[in-house]
């Protein structure tokens, strides 16, 4: 990792810690939402609107950054993801679920800037370095893999209302990770001044390189949101694993969505972006192979991990591609864009979850993620047009 800008390790470590909420709220959301929600099938209502705050906040971020630069937005942002932390700590404490599922509405809100990184440590080095910056960027999801579960269950105990201690924890990563974020100066460069708007959005969407990169980034986060969102459901409570155990899924499982950034530059020259998407489909393949087959710690641990490998693959390939299909004048535009149609994509299937596992069952959860898939599988065939970063 030679020679990438100090800026690029800045926001990996600061991504690690805003984002700690989002793989807190994926262990114990769900399992909170047994013991407060009216019904069991609203279970995974809070996991759920944590994805509906990132979808509704991408293109109002988007805007504040075009016009106050990032710097301004981060840091807001930052101060939202403290204060939302601390309401959902005060609504354990009086056991209200609307007071929870608001709190984990704006934890997503404030997410959005946070997925808002990625774009910065990109602008931050000349384009042929764009792969490794992704790479060492991406290590922050593996350090919040780890992060995030751990202050769930370390603070589960810590105060008289079990898990209202975890957000607390939470709310101290949040703010150190506002001091790294502090630290982040808008590239001038970048945010110079662009002669008109751009084209039409629609007009954009419709490129070969910007059509299947949204279309991977939309899939790879639906798919991974629908099993990834249930699972501690399936596990803890259907299927009578322990929670540490389910931690320890979890965990395998977002380590396994950013480890193989490490090597993604070398896979991305060896294979190309189209090579590593047809890896990433294999992979959520086998995923599904394997979860139908049993419901033993191996099989959770096994798809869980695989699933993390289909969305790395999927979604690098489509953060990488996507900067092939715009000016610089549609930056903000596009990027926002494109977060908004993968992020509203991954709340729809997210606010599935909890009604699919409960009428269907586990079972049939994962057979719902298959037209999804082949669907993409087909889009991925029929692509005629293979720009240079693709092939």
């Amino acid at each position: 990792m030679r020679n990438v800008p100090r800026t690029v390790w800045r926001l990996m470590f600061a991504y690690a810690l805003m984002m700690a909420g989002s793989s807190l709220m994926v262990l114990i959301g769900g399992i909170i939402g047994t013991t407060l929600a009216p019904s069991q099938s609203l279970a995974t209502l809070p996991v759920a609107l944590g994805i509906v705050g990132v979808a509704c906040s991408t293109l109002p971020t988007g805007r504040l950054q075009a016009r106050f630069g990032r710097h301004r937005v981060f840091v807001g942002n930052a101060i939202l993801a403290i204060m939302a932390a601390g309401l959902a700590a005060f609504s354990l404490s009086v056991q209200s679920f609307a007071g929870f599922c608001g709190a984990a509405f704006l934890i997503g809100w404030s997410a959005a800037a946070g997925h808002q990184y990625r774009f910065a440590a990109l602008e931050a080095v000349p384009a042929t370095m764009a792969p490794k910056a992704t790479s060492v960027f991406l290590l922050g999801g593996l350090l919040g893999a780890f992060i995030g579960p751990e202050m769930a269950v370390r603070g589960r105990g810590i105060l008289e209302v079990e898990y209202a201690g975890s957000f607390v924890l939470l709310a101290a990563s949040y703010v150190s990770g506002m001091f790294l974020i502090s630290f982040h100066r808008d590239n001038t460069h970048a945010t110079e001044h662009h002669e008109g708007r751009g084209r039409p959005f629609l007009t954009i969407l419709r490129t070969p390189p910007i059509f299947l990169a949204v279309s991977a980034a939309a899939v790879a986060y639906a798919l991974m949101s629908l099993i990834m969102t249930a699972t501690p459901i399936s596990m803890h409570q259907h299927a009578g694993h322990s929670l540490d155990a389910t931690k320890v899924v979890i965990q395998s499982h977002i380590a396994a969505m950013y480890l193989p950034s490490m090597i993604f530059a070398a896979l991305s020259s060896r294979l190309g972006l189209r090579g590593l998407l047809w890896a990433g489909v294999g992979a959520y393949a086998v995923c599904l192979l394997v979860a139908l087959l049993d419901t033993q710690l191996s099989n959770y641990w096994l798809s869980l991990v695989l699933l993390g490998i289909g969305w790395n693959f999927l979604f690098l390939s489509g953060t990488n591609l996507l900067p092939f299909g715009y000016r610089p004048e549609e930056r903000f535009r596009v990027q926002a864009g494109n977060d908004f149609m993968v992020f509203g994509v991954q709340a729809i299937v997210t606010l599935s979850s909890g009604w699919l596992l409960a009428a269907w069952h586990w079972t049939g959860l994962l057979l719902a993620c298959t037209p999804l898939m082949l669907a993409f599988m087909f889009l991925l065939a029929r692509d005629q047009a293979r720009p240079a970063p693709v092939t």
